[in-house]
């Protein structure tokens, strides 16, 4: 258990059912929908969960406490997921284990480099698999039963966080956005339509994407993925 959480409860011991039960996670993710999803596996697993939607927030919950685990999009708006994973894989004492997270081909190469013990692909919807990226690579002077091997879980979270990923993709993709602000635009709206396979929307923000790296104009692919984001929140029934 994090003895450095203030929050921090009476020794508990995790159980074969709940085998993350004591443990404090930490998710740094600015999606509405993969965050509830971590919530999800969080709480069938026994863990305490606290959120962080940018990097900022995450700096602010991490001078009060250090978790067990921490869990960092690659892609946040005010930064990168691995410049957080850089300072935290060299401090003192360390975060026991540090995972990067992102729904991005170069997600996983970005965060290993930075200093992370591993990678989470988005969608994360497998009990087993989160479950085992956070136990396999605990410390060996911890000691968790072994995981039993049961018909694996899925979470599926509350499609209104996906409608409320639409809202904020909208609110921040405005006339006035600047060429930073495209990217993270794209990158995030990219990352929430594949994990509920809006492959629409998927096939819209990587256009963009690509516009943007080869320097190409992009008023019109930035109109399509607008107009896009605008149709999934005038009709729920679309998402």
């Amino acid at each position: 258990m994090d003895d450095s959480d203030p929050f921090a409860t009476a020794h508990v011991t995790p159980t074969t059912d709940r085998p993350l039960l004591g443990l404090t996670i930490l998710v740094v993710e600015d999606s509405r929908y993969a965050c509830e999803a971590m919530r999800l596996l969080c709480l069938r697993s026994g863990a305490r969960i606290r959120r962080a939607d940018n990097l900022k927030s995450a700096r602010r919950h991490l001078r009060a406490y250090r978790p067990s685990c921490l869990i960092v999009d690659m892609g946040l708006p005010d930064g990168s997921g691995a410049d957080l994973i850089a300072e935290l894989a060299v401090s003192v004492p360390r975060v026991p284990v540090i995972l990067g997270i992102s729904g991005d081909d170069q997600g996983e190469e970005l965060a290993l480099a930075a200093g992370a013990d591993g990678f989470l692909a988005k969608p994360v919807h497998s009990l087993a698999a989160f479950q085992n990226a956070v136990l396999s690579r605990m410390p060996t002077d911890r000691h968790y039963p072994p995981l039993v091997s049961i018909s694996d879980e899925m979470v599926e979270p509350d499609r209104v966080a996906y409608h409320d990923d639409m809202a904020h993709a909208a609110t921040v993709m405005t006339d006035e956005a600047d060429d930073k602000m495209l990217d993270y635009v794209a990158q995030f709206v990219r990352g929430v339509a594949h994990s509920v396979k809006d492959t629409a929307l998927v096939d819209a923000a990587e256009r963009l994407a690509r516009s943007r790296a080869r320097g190409a104009p992009v008023t019109s692919d930035a109109a399509r993925l607008a107009g896009l984001v605008q149709q999934r929140l005038q009709d729920r029934k679309a998402i």
